[in-house]
C-alpha cells in the first residue's frame, strides 16, 4: 500500500493532521506501507518549518515501511539559489516573488535564526532546521517507480522519453521538466504506455481549466491529481492506493480560504 501526499505549500497543521490519518490507517494494515510525499513541502504558507520538520519525520511516527521525498519545484528553486549555478540568481528572483512565495520559508528562517549570523541560505536553512532536514532536503529524488505507478511533481511529457525526461537534474532548473510540465502533460489523453502518474503540482483551479475535469482528483486518462492547492482551499489532498484501487483523503480548514 502507498500513501501519497501532494502540495503542501507551507501549511504545516494541515500535513500535520493528513499525516495523523495516516498513521492511524497504518496502524490497522499488517502489509508493506510506503509513504510518498510529491513535492513542494514549502512557500507561501504560515508553517513552513512545521511542514518540514513533519516531513523529515522517520517512518515510525507514520507507521510506514518506507518514506520517498521527491522535488517540487519550489524545493528545486531554493535549492538553485543556495548552489553555485549559472541559475541561481534568476532561481532566487523567482523563489522570492509573489507568485512562488518564498517569502514566507525565509522570514521563518530568519525568526527561527534570530541574532546568528549566516551568510547564505544554505546556513540559514541549516541553522533553523538542523542538519537532518537539511541533508534530507539536499537529497530528494526526481521521481520514484512502484509496480506500474510512476510518482512525480509535475508529470511527464508525453512527446518526450519518459526514461530521459525523469533522468534530468534538478541543477538544468526548468529543462528538469518533470518539476514544470503543465498543459502537455494535462492535455493529452492517450495514457502513458500503461502506467498511472500520480503527481502534484497543478492546483485544482487550474486543473480544471486545462483538463475540464469537474473533479481534478479522479483517475482520468492514467494520471492522479493531489495538488489540493492548500493556501487557497485551506485542504491539503493526498491518497491512500492500492492494487487496483484507490482512496482520496484530505485535511485542512477549508474556512481559511483566501
Amino acid at each position: 500500500m502507498i500513501f501519497a501526499v501532494g502540495d503542501v505549500h507551507g501549511c504545516g497543521d494541515e500535513l500535520g493532521a493528513l499525516l495523523s490519518a495516516i498513521a492511524e490507517t497504518s496502524a490497522e494494515i499488517d502489509h508493506k506501507k510506503r509513504l510518498v510525499f510529491l513535492g513542494d513541502v514549502i512557500d507561501r504558507g504560515p508553517g513552513n518549518i512545521a511542514a518540514l520538520k513533519l516531513w523529515a519525520e522517520p517512518t515510525g511516527n507514520w507507521g510506514v515501511d518506507k518514506i520517498d521525498r521527491l522535488m517540487g519545484n519550489h524545493e528545486q528553486l531554493l535549492l538553485l539559489a543556495m548552489a553555485n549555478s549559472p541559475h541561481s540568481q534568476k532561481a532566487e528572483v523567482m523563489w522570492l516573488s509573489e507568485a512562488i512565495g518564498g517569502g514566507a520559508l525565509l522570514g521563518e528562517m530568519q525568526a527561527a535564526a534570530a541574532g546568528i549570523q549566516v551568510h547564505s541560505y544554505a546556513a540559514l536553512f541549516r541553522e533553523a532546521l538542523g542538519d537532518r532536514v537539511f541533508d534530507l532536503f539536499k537529497r530528494m529524488a526526481s521521481h520514484v517507480e512502484v509496480g506500474n505507478a510512476i510518482f512525480v511533481h509535475g508529470g511527464l511529457d508525453p512527446n518526450e522519453d519518459a526514461a530521459e525526461f525523469l533522468s534530468r537534474p534538478w541543477q538544468s532548473f526548468t529543462e528538469a521538466g518533470w518539476a514544470w510540465v503543465h498543459s502537455e502533460f494535462l492535455q493529452w489523453q492517450g495514457g502513458f504506455n500503461g502506467k498511472i502518474v500520480v503527481h502534484g503540482h497543478t492546483p485544482p483551479h487550474k486543473h480544471r481549466e486545462l483538463t475540464g475535469q469537474d473533479d481534478p482528483h479522479a483517475l482520468a486518462y492514467s494520471r492522479l491529481g493531489l495538488d489540493g492547492g492548500t493556501t487557497r482551499t485551506g485542504i491539503v489532498t493526498g491518497a491512500q492506493i492500492e492494487t487496483g484501487r484507490y482512496r482520496i483523503l484530505r485535511a485542512g480548514h477549508p474556512s481559511k480560504l483566501q
